[in-house]
């Protein structure tokens, strides 16, 4: 029954709009689109490449290298990274319009772009060594893609195109993978000029989150309900929540999608008319092993590393028999913070629990009425969060 709270509160939130949805055939032609795609569709120069971490993941990089509005000056231009959060994919910052959509305005604004895949999801899911089907493909968490996946994505970056430095910019998980990444690797720190972490996410102490309700299952539970390779519980939901929980066919598909059970749903900051492509690419998946870590990280309130479940296990991975905890304090990087006020999986307890630990922080601002997703989604994001982070782009290269 733990699951019908988020349910029933998602149902509530849209009750007074359920207007809005028709019994409607997808209409955005990037719904069957893949990346390299969707940037193409709205006239961007794109780029794709495989990036192979030191433990045999391919993950795709996409890039867009300049933007429709300055496509005559193809020279040398500051480097962005965008890696996603939980669930997610490099499409979340290209599923809006261009006027919308962080990718194509830092594009526009003369800002040499890359987008992040984390391995498992839709587009990173090849390893030299293991193949998808087996359970030692999916044995990663957050861990795996802070130490592997960032590292290798950022060297290829920099080799690719010549510049040292870069500016990152993370959302939830991608926010996790900066923290433990540029705190436990001083050489990879060294390459970042600012860290943009938008709903960030360390503890999940405090998290209204689904996730908050999934650390009452065991880890016996867990896989039995799950399985012991990808977690991809938009199957799960299909089955139970969509038929017999979301009545109402014309909000099936928010009710029955992951991303928007765990991370909340603010419609009336989305543009519903790209709700179709939202859904169509979310989730894009992740590990078991992944969503366990999660649970593990709100029954402890720690952040630290994944539990493998006994000591000899820890030893084997962390030459210790517990996890070691991530110092979020040994980050140096000037680091920049947006956070939401109606934030279900980064919440604002924990943004403050965050805050203090960092030791370069150069700006802060919460803004009451967000919600998890309305970083990447919400049509007021460019005055509210992308607009100011270009700005600071801009006068660190006058």
């Amino acid at each position: 029954m733990w699951v019908l709270l988020p349910v029933a509160t998602l149902l509530s939130v849209l009750g007074a709009t359920h207007g809005l949805f028709g019994k409607s055939e997808p209409t955005s032609p990037e719904v069957n689109m893949n990346i390299s795609q969707m940037i193409s569709y709205w006239g961007y120069p794109s780029e794709k490449y495989d990036v192979v971490t030191e433990d045999g993941y391919i993950l795709e990089v996409n890039r867009i290298p300049y933007g429709k509005k300055n496509s005559g000056n193809r020279g040398q231009r500051p480097v962005v990274l965008l890696q996603h959060g939980l669930l997610a994919s490099a499409s979340n910052w290209i599923a809006n319009l261009p006027n919308n959509s962080l990718a194509f305005i830092l594009a526009d604004s003369g800002y040499d772009v890359w987008l992040g895949n984390s391995r498992g999801n839709t587009w990173s899911r090849r390893n030299i060594y293991y193949s998808p089907d087996t359970v030692e493909f999916w044995a990663f968490s957050f861990d795996e893609m802070a130490k592997f996946d960032l590292p290798a994505t950022i060297d290829f970056i920099v080799e690719k195109t010549g510049q040292e430095k870069l500016y990152y910019v993370g959302h939830s998980q991608g926010t996790t993978i900066g923290f433990i990444a540029f705190s436990t690797i001083p050489k990879l720190a060294e390459r970042i000029k600012t860290f943009y972490a938008l709903a960030p996410v360390a503890t999940v102490k405090y998290t209204k989150s689904l996730i908050n309700k999934l650390k009452y299952v065991s880890p016996t539970m867990f896989k039995a309900i799950f399985g012991d390779k990808i977690f991809f519980p938009q199957n799960f939901f299909d089955k139970f929540l969509a038929t017999q929980v979301c009545t109402r066919e014309t909000l099936n598909a928010i009710c029955s999608n992951a991303l928007f059970i765990i991370c909340g749903f603010d419609s009336k900051n989305l543009n519903m008319s790209r709700l179709d492509v939202y859904v169509a690419h979310n989730p894009a998946g992740t590990s078991v092993q992944n969503m366990l870590h999660w649970t593990q990280a709100v029954k402890s309130g720690n952040f630290q590393a994944f539990d493998w479940g006994n000591p000899v296990l820890n030893i084997e991975h962390f030459n210790q028999p517990t996890p070691p905890y991530y110092n979020v304090t040994a980050m140096n990087v000037p680091t920049a913070v947006w956070s939401g006020g109606q934030d279900l999986l980064a919440d604002p307890e924990d943004v403050d629990l965050l805050l203090p630990k960092l030791s370069n922080l150069i700006y802060h601002k919460e803004i009451l009425p967000y919600n998890h997703l309305d970083f990447i989604w919400a049509m007021n994001a460019p005055q509210e969060v992308y607009n100011e982070m270009i700005s600071m782009m801009d006068k660190d290269n006058k």
